[in-house]
């Protein structure tokens, strides 16, 4: 009986996350094309890693949250930065148990494979990619001119 609770739970899980999620901010949406860019970007990132010989990052919720708010952050304020990354940093290494985190940021790239080539020519953002890390989590959205804003967050 436990273990149908569980399921139930994780079914329900799924179908809230499959959805369209509206957002009550103008400014910006989530929408599954952003969604699907996420998930090509992280594959991206970690087909790099592996054909490299580093090991894979596991996804992790709680930089994912705080990736998530970084855009709605960006959206607002129009601007590509790195700002308050010293507060996500101590956030996730408090949540999470980090002892290290790191993240790359880009704007108005129009595909996964686009931001990944444009962090791969950069050293910083490679050297981050590339990092001893062992989670990660990658938002990307939309601003209400269709414009995509990429933060990927790392920590180990």
């Amino acid at each position: 009986m436990k273990y149908k609770g569980l399921v139930l739970a994780f079914l329900l899980c799924i179908g809230v996350s499959c959805t369209k999620e509206e957002s009550a901010d103008p400014q910006y949406t989530v929408n599954e094309n952003a969604v699907q860019v996420e998930a090509a970007l992280l594959d991206e990132v970690n087909s790099h890693r592996v054909a490299l010989g580093f090991n894979a990052l596991d996804f992790s919720p709680v930089a994912y949250e705080y990736a998530n708010a970084h855009n709605d952050y960006m959206i607002a304020t129009g601007n590509l930065n790195h700002d308050n990354f010293s507060s996500r940093a101590s956030n996730i290494a408090a949540e999470a148990n980090a002892e290290y985190v790191s993240e790359n940021v880009a704007k108005d790239y129009p595909s996964a494979q686009a931001a990944f080539q444009g962090w791969l020519e950069s050293p910083n953002h490679r050297k981050t990619m590339e990092g001893d890390f062992t989670h990660t989590a990658v938002s990307v959205k939309q601003d209400s001119q269709g414009n995509y804003y990429y933060t990927q967050l790392f920590y180990r």
